[in-house]
């Protein structure tokens, strides 16, 4: 019996010097977000839109209602207009069944804020969204498409994923109609399982000129127009609620 104890005290205090066993002054290494960059189902197209809401939401809302599908819209709280002054335009893409995700407030790269600075960015868009529609949102959308295990940690605390994507219309980069319509073709013609395609809401020719392209040949591709929500067989929202009073004081950037 003696011999047994003794062998199981080396046995532990070994184990303990190697790492190979549970050390109790380990520190708690905080659970990460899950950053998905592809949709799941087949034959699914998730067309996102960054950096609304802006001008051009109804025109891309009318285009994927026309072709029976529905689109997700990353929206910033204050990046090229601000939410609160476009609230019509949250509203209507709520109304016709668009997913509307979380882009965060101004559209920093939070790759270089603090811990608190991104609960910041991600919590005055929140609070717009609740405001405004009722909902808190469970995808965020990183802005570049930037993120490290900081924000990956704080996205896990707030109970919202990360969604990149896994096709750029190139609309961002100064791409010409000619060429977003030429990457739209080419994805088409290659037939992946699904796609996970970003766009710029504040685009005025994917607004006007490439979507009326790209929805038929998608279309004749055989791909459902979905949101990302449904492409990952997800709830698009962690709450849904009643919507706030308009506040001249409060609802502003």
């Amino acid at each position: 019996m003696l011999a047994s104890l003794v062998f199981i005290v080396v046995t532990a205090a070994c184990a303990a010097a190697t790492g190979m066993g549970p050390r109790a002054d380990a520190p708690d290494v905080p659970p990460l977000a899950t950053v998905y960059k592809s949709c799941k189902n087949k034959g699914d197209v998730a067309l996102t839109f960054d950096d609304g809401p802006y001008d051009y939401l109804e025109d891309i809302s009318k285009a994927l209602v026309a072709a029976g599908g529905h689109g997700t819209f990353f929206f910033n709280g204050n990046n090229f207009r601000c939410i609160y002054n476009m609230a019509d335009k949250v509203k209507y893409a709520h109304a016709h069944g668009h997913m509307i995700g979380s882009h965060t407030y101004a559209h920093k790269d939070l790759t270089t804020l603090t811990s608190d600075q991104i609960h910041n960015e991600m919590w005055l868009v929140e609070q717009a969204l609740q405001r405004i529609i009722g909902v808190t949102p469970a995808f965020m959308r990183p802005p570049y498409g930037l993120y490290n295990d900081l924000v990956r940690q704080v996205s896990d605390v707030r109970n919202q994923s990360l969604v990149i994507w896994d096709f750029d219309s190139g609309d961002s980069t100064g791409s010409s109609v000619a060429n977003s319509e030429a990457l739209y073709a080419a994805v088409a013609s290659k037939h992946p399982n699904n796609v996970l395609a970003v766009n710029h809401e504040t685009s005025e020719t994917t607004a006007y000129q490439v979507l009326p392209y790209a929805i038929p040949k998608l279309k004749a591709a055989g791909y459902k127009l979905v949101t990302v929500a449904e492409c990952l067989g997800l709830p698009a929202y962690q709450h849904v609620g009643t919507p706030g009073t308009p506040d001249p004081n409060t609802w502003k950037c």
